[in-house]
């Protein structure tokens, strides 16, 4: 390589560098600006963090505190006091709200903080439904019969998490009504059902025997695996 070519070499080397300094103080605040972006966000997420689970472990604590009273409508004001933030945290303030208060026999507040899940567009449907289904359980008889029939067929829609339950308290409504046939035909859907757990499977068996039909097919064989005893006559 000629002196000449080594001169314009490194003559092009310093132009390079010239740019590449020029170009740092030019733009350089940009770099500067996105380090102290990427490291203040990972600093606010990790203190975000930390504020949730402070507020979950004070909100967890304060239940367990109010859970420790021995009466139940000792429990129901240690609870009223207490505030949750999120939806999830604000149901199961509720339901333990509504527990406590049922237990103490006020069940009317009890199915206020049943409703106050129940119209809560924030959470899952199965949070809904479940407090739909204990508010009428929790009423029971209070409630004319025509709505209570009316708001056991939404829950038993289809596809619905507690539609077996629903099924069953429609059931028992039929019965009380005097519409055996049609509650011997619920029971016999519920054992014929996939779904059905063992528990209510059981329930069925024992009310269509107790009405003195006999169970259908599946029903039979369910009866032999849960050692039902058939019904004997006098």
């Amino acid at each position: 390589m000629s002196d000449t070519d080594s001169f314009i070499d490194e003559v092009n080397e310093e132009v390079r560098r010239d740019r590449l300094y020029g170009l740092m103080r030019r733009f350089g605040w940009i770099a500067v600006v996105a380090v102290i972006a990427i490291v203040g966000g990972a600093a606010w997420n990790e203190y975000t963090k930390s504020q949730e689970r402070a507020e979950a472990e004070a909100l967890g604590d304060a239940m367990l505190g109010a859970l420790e009273a021995d009466a139940s409508n000792a429990r129901a004001e240690a609870l009223a006091p207490i505030e949750a933030e999120g939806p999830g945290a604000r149901a199961v303030l509720h339901f333990m709200r509504a527990d406590a208060l049922a237990e103490a026999g006020e069940t009317d507040a009890a199915v206020e903080q049943l409703d106050a899940i129940a119209v809560d567009g924030d959470l899952a449907p199965i949070y809904r439904h479940l407090a739909q289904f204990k508010a009428v359980t929790l009423q029971g008889q209070s409630v004319p019969v025509a709505e209570r029939r009316q708001a056991l067929e939404a829950l038993a829609q289809p596809g619905a998490a507690l539609r077996l339950l629903a099924e069953e308290q429609l059931a028992l409504i039929d019965i009380q009504e005097g519409e055996t046939d049609k509650a011997v035909a619920r029971y016999q859907s519920i054992l014929s059902d996939a779904e059905t757990t063992p528990d209510l499977q059981q329930r069925a068996l024992q009310v269509i025997v107790a009405l003195g039909e006999e169970p259908g097919l599946d029903g039979a064989a369910a009866e032999a695996e849960l050692e039902i005893p058939e019904a004997t006559g006098n």
